[in-house]
């Protein structure tokens, strides 16, 4: 998911940049510049980026750890963290 998030945002945030001059029209309609708008998409992109892996990534690792023994795992966490 976080990929997919990155690679959409992305998508956007450049168009915004590299085709400002095109997008102006439209995104005046919107009561904005192009700049801000891509301040926006920004933003909302290392939000949406960061809330997907917090809340996907992080757990999967960490589930990876309950086979393990209490020694391997604070050795094994403590090699990963690094």
């Amino acid at each position: 998911i976080t990929p997919i998030v990155l690679f959409v945002t992305g998508i956007a945030f450049f168009s915004l940049v590299l085709f400002s001059e095109a997008l102006t029209p439209s995104i005046a309609a919107l009561g904005m510049t192009p700049l801000f708008a891509a301040v926006l998409v920004g933003a909302a992109q290392n939000i949406f980026s960061k809330s997907s892996k917090y809340s996907l990534f992080d757990p999967c690792k960490e589930m990876a750890y309950i086979p393990l023994d209490q020694e391997t795992k604070v050795k094994a966490k403590a090699a990963i963290d690094v």
